[in-house]
């Protein structure tokens, strides 16, 4: 993927970063240390996420300031972040100060205490760390994450439902038990092209309350489903669409409140809640976690995301978009 615009930086792409001898090349020949990268705009930003320490090392020569912002952040924030702690230290010792005031309170080393490596700066006297439930959060996103662990394929879509039972949803969405015929012969060729198995759906309990799955489409996701299921509750739901990637949604109490979200995305508002931008780096590349998070499910492994449910139900035939 090329991520650069203008005859400085034109054609390099988020692996490019890593290539010490092609981004000093490009340096010498004349490309801006300080502008002209499509997306992130300073270089520094972009080698801060997805390239080396020695790129970091070499640019931080030449740039104006290592600690300029781009949406509100700094690149030594892009390195912590994305979870590069060479990044991170290569910055820090050219200079860029970890505890830097930003992004509503969360400075690079108030950061990079949630991260894997919370070692990472030595903090400043009187420096506060992260709250109780700070810490909290950041315990259950680990526990979540391995539950879960990764799906490996798309075409998949979930309801994460707070507080309910399997048998509960199955009643709210009038929904009946499914032939095993009909089940074992859409597992056959899930994606098919057919639209025979969008009636089919799994439920599971779990602690906290039941997930609705669908392996290989987007019904168990659609705004009627979630609707109907967040009735006096929340209900986290995402399609992982093969061809736009995931688009999740949050209904309460029977109201679609957001709608093509991109759960697990990374992207977060410099003005975003305090604990919102926690969240946002807790769950990054993380979509189906996030969603059972959101919803406070707390499953010990992944047999409701798979093909091995509680029960496989047939949704009556209306239209689940409205």
């Amino acid at each position: 993927m090329v991520v650069t615009e203008g005859p400085g930086w034109s054609g390099i792409g988020w692996d490019d970063w890593a290539n010490l001898s092609l981004i000093r090349a490009r340096l010498d020949a004349g490309a801006d240390p300080d502008t002209g990268v499509y997306f992130h705009e300073r270089p520094l930003h972009a080698a801060a996420e997805c390239g080396s320490p020695e790129v970091i090392a070499e640019l931080c020569q030449r740039v104006g300031d290592v600690d300029a912002e781009h949406e509100g952040r700094t690149a030594l924030w892009e390195a912590v972040f994305n979870n590069r702690p060479g990044n991170a230290r290569a910055l820090a010792a050219a200079g860029a100060d970890p505890w830097r005031p930003m992004m509503n309170g969360w400075s690079p080393g108030r950061l990079s205490l949630a991260t894997p490596t919370p070692d990472l700066f030595t903090p400043p006297p009187g420096e506060a760390g992260l709250s109780a439930a700070e810490t909290a959060a950041v315990a259950k996103a680990r526990q979540l994450i391995t539950a879960l662990d990764d799906l490996e394929d798309d075409g998949f879509s979930l309801a994460c439902v707070a507080g309910i039972t399997a048998a509960e949803a199955a009643r709210r969405l009038e929904a009946t038990p499914a032939d095993a015929d009909d089940v074992e012969d859409i597992m056959d060729d899930p994606f098919s092209g057919s639209d025979d198995g969008l009636s089919l759906i799994g439920i599971t309990d779990v602690p906290g309350g039941c997930v609705v799955f669908q392996p290989w489409g987007y019904n168990a996701s659609t705004p009627g489903v979630m609707k109907r299921l967040s009735a006096g509750s929340v209900c986290y739901g995402m399609f992982a669409n093969p061809k736009s990637g995931n688009q999740g949604a949050v209904a309460r109490d029977g109201v679609i409140e957001e709608w093509d979200t991109h759960p697990g995305g990374g992207s977060v508002s410099d003005h975003a809640a305090t604990e919102d931008i926690l969240t946002a780096y807790l769950y990054h590349h993380q979509a189906v976690a996030y969603c059972f998070a959101g919803a406070g499910l707390r499953p010990s492994d992944t047999r409701s995301i798979t093909d091995q449910p509680d029960i496989w139900l047939e949704l009556p035939d209306r239209d689940w978009w409205s």
